[in-house]
Parts: C-alpha cells; structure tokens; sequence
C-alpha cells in the first residue's frame, strides 16, 4: 500500500495535463453555426479570410479559433481551427479580416501590389462578435476602406 499514493499522484497529474490540452474545447465548450456577410464600402468583399478567436475569460482559456472564406457575394461560415467542425464555440470573440493574397500575385513584379484592408480590421483589430448559444447567421461586419 506504500506505492497507492503515487500511483494516485501520478494518475492526477495525468488528468491534469489531458484537461491542459483540451483547452477551451472541453465538456463545457459548446460549437455552434457560424455565418455572415462581409462588405467593403456596401459592397460584398470576395476572397477574404474571416478569423475568430475566443477571448480568454478569467480563469479559463481562451479556445480554439475558426475561420471561413467569403465567396463573391462576400459569404462565409466558419469551420472549426482545429477540425472540420462547423462553427465556433459560444462566447465572445476577436475578429480579423484579411484579403487573401494569391500566390502569382507576389511573384509577378509588375502587377499592382495587393489591395489590403486597413489594421483595424486585421493585425491591430477593433473588430469583436458574441457567438450566441444557438448560433448566428447574422455575423455581419461593413467595413470601410478609409
């Protein structure tokens, strides 16, 4: 019986560390459907990356992100970070928005450089959504281009 806290020692830490990876996305961590329309100046903003990434609350982590890409309409919905699950977790998020760039446009010198959107929208953004409890199709964002 000498060794029985030990073993219980090691089987705690053990549990620790595997409710360490789960992060956010444990037992508690509710995905919900995610979707919405991108504008730029009223008008619908294709080939666009839209992030969202939950915002740490006291004492919890902050999750696992999602993202979606719009289409020409400027539609999107977002799928799960970390698997091909639709959605995102239930809370309230950070987001940024960034023009995709393709590949050629970078290597060819004597195209224009790429449109890109202000920082407030992506690298230092401003922009935040509540994901409620029984999910959202109105994650909606008008940006502006000045």
């Amino acid at each position: 019986m000498k060794f029985a806290p030990l073993w219980l020692r090691a089987a705690g830490a053990l549990l620790a560390f595997l409710a360490f990876l789960a992060g956010g996305c444990g037992p508690g961590a509710k995905v919900v459907p995610v979707s919405g329309v991108v504008k730029l100046d009223g008008k619908p903003l294709a080939n666009a990356l839209v992030v969202f990434q939950p915002v740490a609350i006291a004492g919890k982590t902050a999750g696992v992100g999602s993202s979606g890409s719009t289409d020409a309409n400027g539609a999107y919905s977002l799928t799960m970070s970390d698997s091909d699950q639709r959605g995102a977790v239930v809370g309230k998020h950070s987001v940024a928005i960034n023009l995709k760039v393709e590949s050629d446009d970078r290597a060819n010198p004597n195209r224009p450089p790429p449109k890109l959107l202000p920082k407030r929208y992506n690298s230092q953004t401003e922009l935040q959504f509540e994901v409620k409890p029984g999910g959202n199709t109105d994650a909606n964002f008008d940006l502006k281009s000045q």
